[in-house]
Order: C-alpha cells, then sequence, then structure tokens
C-alpha cells in the first residue's frame, strides 16, 4: 500500500479519545480493512470522512488528499448522503444499519449498493466515529435483469411455442438423433390414436411407421446420422403410416431438422390424407362416369341414326317374310319364310331395346309370363348352345304369376345373361352345364303387404368372375371378355332395363356352398294378376271400313309397296305416295279415309304434310297414323304429343299395322 493510501486523519483527530482508539488499532486495521473485497470507510463525529481502504478510492476515482477530512456529504452527493442522513437516528441507538438498493454517487453515477453502516463508541447518542462497508452490485444486478429478462422472453417463448404447437391442426412429431419421440402433440394423438404420454420415449418407428417400411426407414436414419444424403429434409413426400390400431393410412409429410445446444432433433408436420384420397377417388370415379355417360350419349345419337337406316329394311324383311308365309300356306317352304320373319322381328327388338335406353323411353308394358320368356330364350340359342357341348337345365316355377314389363326388354336380359354364359362355359374343359330357374321370392310376414317379386337364376359352372371384378361388371363398356368379343354394355343395359320395372339384376356370391362357376338373378315385382295369353290385334269390322281407302306415303318405295301390300290384303282400297308433295296432289284429286304417312321425308315431311292436312281436311287429319324408325327422337316426340297422332315404329308386323289402321278407322 502506498502513502497516499495510508490514514491520514483530520487535524484534531488525533486528539482525544478517537484518536487514541484509532492510533492504537490502526495498524491491524489498516492490514484487515486492506484486505476486504468491499469499500470500507470510516466517519468521523462531524461526518467527515478520515479513513478509506484501497477499494473506496479505486471506485470512485479519488485522491485521498482530495477527500480525507472531508464532510461525507460533498464526496457522496446529496442523493446518497439524503440516505445516509435519514439511518441516524438508528444509528444513535447503537444498531448496525444494513440497507440495499439503488442509489445515486457523485461522480459515480446510478450504482446498486449493498452497505452496513456500524456506529462506533455512542455516547449520549452521538456515534463517535461511523465504519461504513459497501459493496457495488450493479454489475450483478444488472446481470441478474438480464436474465429475468431472458427468462421471462424463454417463458414467452415457450408459451408461444406450446400454444402453436399444442392447437396446430397438422399433426407434429419431434424426435432426437436417435428416433424417440420427445414431442407429441394433441393432433399427432388424435390422428394416431395413441395419447401423448404414452408416446413419449417410444421409438417413432414403432409409433408410425408400418413393419414392412420400418427397415427403410431404419437405414435412412443410419444414412442421416453418419452425415450422408438428407433425401427428404424439407421435401413434401406422401407415404404410408400407422394407427394404433394397426390400420394404415396415407399422410403427407415435411421433415426439417433442428440443433439445439449441440444437440439434434427432427420434427415432422403431417396431414392425413385419407380424405384427400377418397375425394380423389371419388372424383375419378365421378369422371369416369360422365366419360362413359358421354360414350353413351354419343351412342345414342349413333344409334337413332343407324336405327332409321336399319329399320326401313329390316321392315321390308319382316313385311316382305310374313306375306311370303301367307302365300305359300301349308308348304313347307312358309316355315323358312316364318323363320326369316322371327330373325327379323328379334333383330327390331334388340334395335328398339337400344333406341328404348339412348332416348330413355317408357317401357311398353303387359303382363308377361317369366317362364315363357326364359324358355323362349333358351329354344332360340338351342343350336348355338348345342353346338358347344352345353347341356341346359330348366327348373321353372309350375304356377310362377305374371309380371308387368315389356316383353322385348325383359326377352333381352335372360338372352344376353344365357349368351354371356355361353360365352364363359366356351373357355372351360371337361363337362359344361347351364342351368336357368324361376321361382317366387319368399317373403316375411311383416312385408306381407309389399309387392311380391319373381326370380330367375342363370347359372353356369364357368370360371366364375374374379373376386376384384364382380364391383364393375355393370359398368358400361366394361367387358370381362377378350378382344374383339362383347362391347361391355350387355350387363349394364340389363341392369338398367330391371332396374327400370322396379327390379334388380344382380351377382350371387360366386363359389358360395362350394358351387362352380357365376350366378346372375334377376328380380321383378309381381303384378298381382294371373298370367294371361298374347293379345290378337282387333278384327276388322264388319262395315265400311273393310273397303275404306287408304293413302300410303313414303319416300322409300318399297316400304309404301309393302304397307300397300299388307292392307290391300286385308281388304283395303290402297294408294301409295312417294313424297308429301304427291300426296297432296292425290288428295286434292281423290278422297281418303286415312293416311299412313312416313314421318322423315325429303321436301314435305310428315309434319308438314299434316299441317296442310289439317288446313284442308280437319277430319282427315284426325285419322293420320305416322310410320318411323325412332319416335323418341325430340323432334318426333314434340310433334307426336302436340298433335296426338298415332305412331308406327318400324319394323312392325301385318297384325300391328292393320290393329292401327282398324282402331284409326273406327274414330
Amino acid at each position: 500500500m502506498t502513502d497516499d493510501f495510508q490514514f491520514h486523519p483530520a487535524p484534531d483527530a488525533g486528539v482525544g479519545e478517537l484518536g487514541g482508539v484509532l492510533q492504537a488499532t490502526l495498524p491491524l486495521l489498516s492490514q484487515l480493512l486492506e484486505a476486504v473485497p468491499a469499500r470500507v470507510v470510516v466517519i468521523d463525529v462531524d461526518e467527515r470522512l478520515v479513513w478509506a481502504n484501497h477499494e473506496f478510492f479505486k471506485f470512485t476515482g479519488l485522491h485521498p488528499k482530495q477527500v480525507l477530512t472531508q464532510p461525507i456529504g460533498r464526496i457522496l452527493g446529496d442523493v446518497a448522503y439524503a440516505g445516509y442522513r435519514a439511518v441516524r437516528e438508528r444509528l444513535a441507538t447503537g444498531q448496525t444499519v444494513a440497507w440495499e438498493g439503488w442509489t445515486e454517487l457523485a461522480g459515480v453515477g446510478r450504482r446498486y449498493m449493498r452497505e452496513h453502516l456500524v456506529p462506533v463508541n455512542v455516547q449520549g447518542g452521538i456515534p463517535q466515529a461511523t465504519v461504513a462497508i459497501s459493496l457495488d452490485l450493479t454489475e450483478l444486478k444488472r446481470r441478474d435483469a438480464e436474465l429475468s429478462h431472458k427468462v421471462a422472453e424463454l417463458e414467452a417463448t415457450q408459451a408461444l411455442k406450446s400454444s402453436i404447437f399444442d392447437h396446430a391442426m397438422a399433426a407434429l412429431v419431434s424426435t432426437d438423433d436417435g428416433g424417440h419421440i420427445v414431442e407429441f402433440n394433441p393432433a399427432a394423438a388424435a390422428m394416431f390414436g395413441l395419447p401423448r404420454d404414452e408416446a413419449l420415449g417410444r421409438s417413432v418407428a414403432d409409433v408410425m411407421i408400418p413393419p414392412r417400411l420400418r427397415a427403410a426407414h431404419t437405414a435412412g436414419m443410419a444414412r442421416v446420422s453418419a452425415g450422408g444424403e438428407q433425401r427428404i429434409i424439407g421435401q413434401r413426400v406422401e407415404m404410408t403410416a400407422l394407427r394404433a390400431d394397426s390400420r394404415e393410412f396415407p399422410v403427407e409429410m415435411v421433415l426439417w431438422r433442428t440443433d439445439v445446444a449441440g444437440r439434434i432433433f427432427y420434427t415432422a408436420s403431417l396431414f392425413d390424407l385419407s380424405e384427400r384420397q377418397s375425394a380423389r377417388s371419388e372424383i375419378e370415379r365421378q369422371r369416369e362416369a360422365l366419360r362413359q355417360s358421354e360414350k353413351l350419349t354419343a351412342m345414342g345419337s349413333l344409334l337413332a341414326g343407324v336405327a332409321h337406316e336399319l329399320n326401313n329394311p329390316l321392315s321390308i324383311v319382316m313385311g316382305r317374310a310374313a306375306l311370303l308365309a301367307e302365300k305359300l300356306g301349308g308348304h313347307p317352304l312358309a316355315g323358312d319364310a316364318t323363320r326369316i320373319h322371327e330373325a327379323a322381328e328379334r333383330c327390331g327388338r334388340i334395335v328398339r331395346t337400344f333406341l328404348n335406353m339412348a332416348r330413355s323411353r317408357p317401357a311398353n308394358r303387359s303382363e308377361i309370363a317369366l317362364n315363357d320368356m326364359a324358355t323362349a330364350a333358351v329354344d332360340m340359342l338351342g343350336y348355338a348352345l348345342r353346338s358347344h357341348g352345353i347341356t341346359v337345365s330348366l327348373a321353372l316355377h309350375p304356377s310362377l304369376p305374371a309380371v308387368t314389363a315389356d316383353a322385348d326388354q325383359i326377352g333381352q336380359i335372360v338372352l344376353n345373361l344365357l349368351v354371356n354364359a355361353q360365352q364363359a362355359l366356351g373357355t372351360r374343359d371337361g363337362e359344361r352345364r347351364l342351368s336357368v330357374a324361376t321361382g317366387l321370392a319368399p317373403t316375411a310376414e311383416q312385408d306381407r303387404r309389399r309387392t311380391q317379386r319373381v326370380w330367375l337364376h342363370v347359372r353356369d359352372n364357368g370360371p366364375g368372375i374374379p373376386a376384384e371384378l364382380r364391383e364393375r361388371i355393370f359398368e358400361p363398356f366394361f367387358t370381362t371378355k377378350g378382344e374383339g368379343i362383347g362391347t361391355g354394355l350387355g350387363l349394364a343395359v340389363s341392369r338398367s332395363i330391371a332396374r327400370d320395372h322396379g327390379g334388380e339384376l344382380t351377382l350371387l356370391n360366386d363359389g358360395q356352398n362350394g358351387e362352380e362357376g357365376a350366378c346372375f338373378a334377376l328380380q321383378l315385382p309381381v303384378s298381382g294378376q294371373p298370367e294371361g295369353g298374347e293379345t290378337e290385334p282387333a278384327p276388322l269390322a264388319d262395315s265400311d271400313e273393310r273397303h275404306a281407302r287408304v293413302l300410303v306415303v313414303d319416300d322409300e318405295t318399297e316400304i309404301a309397296e309393302l304397307i300397300g301390300e299388307m292392307l290391300a290384303t286385308a281388304g283395303y282400297e290402297v294408294m301409295t305416295a312417294e313424297s308429301g308433295a304427291v300426296a297432296l296432289a292425290m288428295l286434292a284429286e281423290a278422297r281418303f279415309d286415312a293416311i299412313v304417312s312416313d314421318l322423315h321425308m325429303p321436301d314435305i315431311d310428315g309434319a308438314a304434310l299434316w299441317r296442310e292436312v289439317k288446313r284442308q281436311q280437319p277430319s282427315l287429319a284426325r285419322r293420320m297414323i305416322f310410320v318411323t324408325g325412332d319416335s323418341l327422337s325430340p323432334t318426333a316426340r314434340q310433334f307426336l304429343d302436340e298433335t296426338r297422332c298415332d305412331s308406327l315404329n318400324k319394323p312392325f308386323a301385318k297384325a300391328e299395322l292393320l290393329s292401327r289402321v282398324t282402331e284409326l278407322l273406327s274414330r
């Protein structure tokens, strides 16, 4: 210690008792107090600084000669001195006073101090000296404040993180570098069906990864841990995850890496794609349905045009075959003519069936016997079935009720099912069996008021329908047949017809009870009426109607001649016109009782002809019948509905034509 820092008493400090005490203890006190890491000063009875250790002068930056013997108030400054004066009364009692807090020191500024004031030799309530021991805790206090601020910020950050993490809609899962879960938010708990407490600490592979994918996951983690390529970090990837109940589901994941205090963590944000994939599948299904609908629409337009072209020659074939059969009478060739007629009639029914589907035409329903439909279809395909080595068995319910249905359409369903079975059996070696059965579906007691249903089963012992295709076989244009065999429309059209009749067409479960092949089941509601025979055309009345004069108008000469010959053989007087213009000219020259006209013709078509006839001969306009290949086209349907004129669809039978004309003339 230099002389500058030695005790320098005030001029009168050595006089009296205080001076004696200080002089006696000075060497020991100096050594002791200089070693204390605190600031120590001694104040005399007159509040003058009479001694200070080295720490004091270092702290204040003052020289002993500047402060010794100076009033303490001048050294400390007004603020700090005011604090000293505030505790003098307590010092007067001989108590040691301790205080801590912020104060303003002259020449030093605002500091945080901890101080003990020790009174010495209190006489008459006045300390003869006061020893002040103080520590400057400013930096410590500032560090504490900074630390508190950081702790507060950390707590706020943690609260914000928890708020975001816990309320995030995405599943968030964090793991350490060993793949063990350290965070598992509520969304993740809901997604995986696993409480957070049960997930923490477990391997992410065991919790989230399907067993078949865990080896690849482990290999990827090992590659990243070894400093290898981080292939999926920061990338959106779709993967398969595992729920707690062992169900797999699709997720989209984004993975990122975080370094915290030298440790590595990985956090995955996951979104459940189950609903998205379901929606995507539904959109694709609807898109496919739309494509199929567009195909059907295009097919309907095509069929309408084709039907018009086919129906004219079919009408000629049917009509000429029927007339030929009549002319041959009992001749052996009459049977051939009849078979030609039946084949052409079948072609006509097929065309009408497709047109009904394309044009959404209501069926022409009457009381029919399902057993007769089955027998007729088997007879029609008899040769084809026999030539393919197929044994056919019939098990028809003997008293099956009649159903109200369109005979052509239901016959087409049965025929289609038999053709499908024949084609399926063509791929089988060995015995080939086909069975057709009918019956009455049982009705539960509580459902007695509901309409009963009859059923028809067509079963074969072929290869059957694969399980994965059973839901698709009724889709339009879908087929299990080889290329060039079938269009994929048969079952779709058949089911549509069945449902339009209030019934259903289904595939029974293959292989049940050890049975082979496939079995298709048609169900139709019972009409409640007894089975009846075919309706015969109304006979011609014994009146002048038999000798009525009929005008036949058709731009197809052969059709006009055919209709004319059919009517002439029934006793009508017939004249033909090859166009609407010729027909009008003939109407001006002669009287006619009825007109049979084609609807679609060049120049003056059927509609224009009707309007002109209505203007000239209103009563005759009510006795016009129009022949058309497609009465369900929008223009034809609108015209026929507005005029309430009768129509006859091509191809037609002679009996149907005569029945319509007879009815027309009776009005």
